[in-house]
């Protein structure tokens, strides 16, 4: 019996079927987010389409019962499946007091929940980077068997907070993985004008690490990377920078129009080659998928969704009075 690709790294049928499964949860979602947004009933969204292979490959690699992530704003699919719920990002979309991001108080795409060890980003990007390497830090000094798993676009590669937080690592041999996400455009700057070498990977050598770039579009290369990687951090032999190249098929935000930096042809090319279509094409060929369970798929999934949708809609606003919590130490009256 011919071994195909999935099962050379020790993947079910169940296991794959599963990881398409998130990734189009994570397209529908984000599909979802553009029409409320464009309904006048949530402010703003920022997409993850076009990456949702990488993000999910990636959450496979992991051990989500005790590995730790610091996500970027557009990981839908790694918060998903570390176990954040679409009722949960339906809450934050719409800004509302049951949000467990941020009780609403934060920009959706900001995402974190300390049940799941999915660690609060910050509007600046790259931040989450030598946040990631503090706790990879704190858990090789108390000898804990986990790794630290990070993400950020090729734009930020360009900030000092990657260089710095990347060469700490380097240095200390670190169990952390820095995933850059490369989807070939910083908002409207274009990757060749971002970088003077050919990879973000090509830095790595620079801070005494792997470095490695995989097609972001197929998630099993992007699981036997990020697998690799995690168990060179269990090992204690350190960190790694992870490139991972697929393409932004979306505007860069709901307030964006890539019209003016981007030609529609070069879109459309993109499209065809969506690990939507590309992922789903393996495994209808080798007889995983099949248009009946696909079908039950995206109906048990549009219910999920129109569930959450229902009911965030209709959630109640964080109380005005709450706006002081979390920001100033709240004091006990002083005793008489």
């Amino acid at each position: 019996m011919t071994t195909n690709k999935h099962q050379s790294l020790g993947l079910s049928d169940e296991t794959v079927l599963e990881m398409y499964e998130w990734m189009l949860h994570s397209r529908r979602l984000d599909e979802r987010l553009w029409l409320l947004n464009r309904a006048g009933k949530i402010p703003f969204t920022i997409s993850c389409q076009g990456q949702e292979a990488a993000q999910v490959g990636a959450a496979f690699a992991l051990d989500r019962q005790k590995d730790y992530a610091l996500p970027y704003y557009r990981d839908l699919g790694v918060v998903l499946a570390f176990g954040m719920t679409t009722k949960d990002l339906m809450l934050s979309a719409f800004a509302k007091a049951e949000d467990p991001n941020s009780g609403g108080r934060q920009m959706p795409g900001h995402f974190g929940q300390s049940a799941n060890r999915i660690v609060t980003g910050s509007s600046p990007v790259t931040t989450q980077v030598p946040h990631a390497v503090g706790i990879a830090l704190a858990a090789k000094m108390e000898k804990k068997d986990l790794v630290v798993f990070t993400t950020f676009g090729e734009g930020s590669s360009n900030q000092g907070d990657f260089h710095e937080g990347a060469n700490f690592a380097g240095v200390h041999k670190l169990p952390v993985i820095l995933m850059c996400e490369n989807n070939k455009y910083a908002i409207s700057v274009p990757a060749e004008k971002q970088l003077g070498c050919e990879f973000v990977s090509d830095r790595a050598i620079g801070y005494g690490m792997p470095g490695v770039t995989v097609d972001g579009n197929d998630p099993i290369a992007v699981y036997a990377a990020v697998k690799e990687a995690a168990d060179r951090g269990r090992r204690g032999e350190g960190a790694t920078l992870i490139e991972t190249v697929s393409y932004r098929l979306t505007p860069h935000s709901s307030d964006d129009d890539d019209r003016a930096y981007r030609t529609r042809e070069e879109v459309e090319e993109a499209k065809s080659k969506d690990a939507l279509l590309t992922f789903r094409d393996y495994l209808l060929t080798e007889g995983i998928l099949t248009e009946e369970n696909e079908q039950q798929m995206e109906q048990q999934i549009a219910t999920v969704i129109d569930e959450a949708t229902e009911y965030a809609e209709h959630a109640p606003y964080a109380d005005p009075e709450s706006l002081h919590l979390y920001v100033y130490e709240e004091q006990e009256e002083a005793k008489s």
